[in-house]
């Protein structure tokens, strides 16, 4: 290992340790003045239930749909503060409402910077004061896109939805309500499966074994640089200029929607250039000159059916604990807050290029840079420093503290064990970066699902 540590390589990695707990400290701050997205995830549902309604099996409501979902979401809303709601759910709590549940004032519609919901608001208000007043059904056409939104008005002005909430429709919901239902109970249990004939399999072994794996020439030291340095001060912190203004150039007449799947592309893209390149000079440093064919990072894609049966099976094998532990969470902690922002851009998209957009960011651009750097670099270096136990330990705590989310915090810490030691027990890091793409795009498809 390379012993000689210059003063101005110790000065940097002292300044950008100190930058990095100080953006850390604030980004994780500023992560609890966000909300969850598990409660427009919750509505969701009830929305998809709502309008699968008429295509449920009389056998089946009673186990899938067991109250009247327009109830339920009226309920949960009126449960939130009206100030901390979105938009759309003020509307649609405000839609709901009966006339004499709610008095529909000038402070209501000032809330309301979207100007269709506006107008549908003071259409409504006119209704209030003339019983046989009704909305236009021009002013509909505006909704066509949300389909629960377009459902919710044609009930309250007593108007015919049937050229857009189909029967054809109605099947799709329901089709949704099953695998949004049950492909979790179906992976948790596969999962839980495997975690029991995996610890029986250690118990008559009485060890771990462990694949041999390579660090790099590098101290920790290093790594400071390459986290603090290059993951925050130049990735999260000065790159984002580069990028923001990159879009701002390209996206002056794309819809906002676009706009922001692609600040969220080139943001990564931009973030991830500055550690990818620190550890190209870093490696140079010991090496001289970088070959690929050396697979400095042991990816060890081939066979390539092995790398996916690990990395599938890691991924079964977390889900039961990632659960348990967010299960926990709900118990102890009623308001969580700090959901990644990204959850909700994705939640309320209705763009497919943006779909598209932030499908490979997700699923393929960030488990691929963030498995580089944090199983393939980070996770070997820290198990010859601290045994392989606490090398995955520290690494899964710094993948989750990075990710700047207050609300995520455990679960992530929990992802990352699992992804250390998939990348560990493999002695591939192929593996872990297909378990974190299975892991992020299980989660990009539950939220496409969600929509409405």
């Amino acid at each position: 290992m390379n012993k000689n540590i210059s003063k101005t390589k110790l000065f940097l990695a002292f300044i950008s340790l100190i930058i990095t707990i100080f953006v850390w400290q604030q980004g994780l701050r500023d992560s609890l003045n966000r909300p969850s997205v598990s409660f427009d995830i919750s509505q969701k549902e009830k929305e998809i239930a709502e309008l699968a309604l008429p295509a449920v099996p009389i056998n089946l409501k009673n186990l899938l749909i067991t109250n009247e979902p327009l109830e339920e979401i009226k309920i949960s809303l009126s449960e939130v503060p009206f100030e901390e709601l979105t938009e759309r759910n003020k509307f649609i709590w405000i839609i709901s409402s009966k006339k004499n549940e709610i008095a529909l004032n000038d402070e209501y519609l000032n809330s309301f910077e979207n100007k269709n919901y506006k107008l549908v608001l003071e259409n409504l208000s006119r209704s209030y004061l003339d019983n046989s007043y009704t909305l236009n059904d021009n002013l509909l056409e505006y909704f066509k896109k949300d389909r629960f939104l377009y459902h919710l008005l044609s009930k309250r002005f007593d108007l015919d939805d049937s050229e857009l909430i189909t029967n054809k429709l109605s099947k799709e919901m329901f089709l949704k309500i099953i695998v949004i239902r049950f492909t979790p109970l179906l992976l948790i249990f596969s999962g839980s499966i495997l975690v029991l004939r995996t610890l029986l399999s250690l118990v008559a072994l009485k060890k771990v074994e462990w694949k041999e794996f390579k660090p790099l020439d590098l101290n920790l030291l290093d790594m400071v640089l390459l986290i603090s340095g290059g993951f925050v001060v130049l990735g999260e912190v000065i790159s984002p200029l580069f990028s923001i203004t990159l879009v701002q150039l390209l996206a002056s007449n794309l819809s906002i929607e676009l706009t922001q799947s692609l600040k969220i592309f080139f943001g990564y893209l931009f973030m991830a250039i500055p550690p990818l390149l620190i550890i190209y000079y870093q490696i140079k440093s010991f090496d001289n000159i970088f070959i690929f064919q050396k697979d400095y990072f042991q990816f060890n894609f081939l066979p390539i059916k092995d790398s996916v049966f690990q990395g599938f099976k890691g991924f079964l094998m977390i889900i039961p604990f990632v659960l348990l532990v967010s299960l926990i969470m709900n118990f102890l902690i009623d308001n969580q807050n700090g959901s990644n922002p990204l959850l909700e851009i994705v939640l309320n998209n209705n763009n497919y290029l943006s779909f598209i957009i932030l499908f490979l960011t997700t699923t393929f651009l960030a488990p691929f840079f963030e498995e580089v750097v944090f199983r393939g670099v980070l996770l070997p270096i820290l198990s010859r420093e601290f045994g392989i136990s606490l090398g995955i330990i520290i690494s899964a705590f710094i993948f989750a503290l990075a990710h700047l989310s207050i609300g995520e915090m455990l679960p992530l810490f929990t992802l990352g064990i699992g992804l250390g030691v998939t990348r560990l027990i493999s002695g591939r890091l192929a593996s872990s970066v297909i378990m974190h793409s299975l892991w992020n795009g299980m989660t990009f498809l539950n939220l496409f699902l969600l929509r409405t």
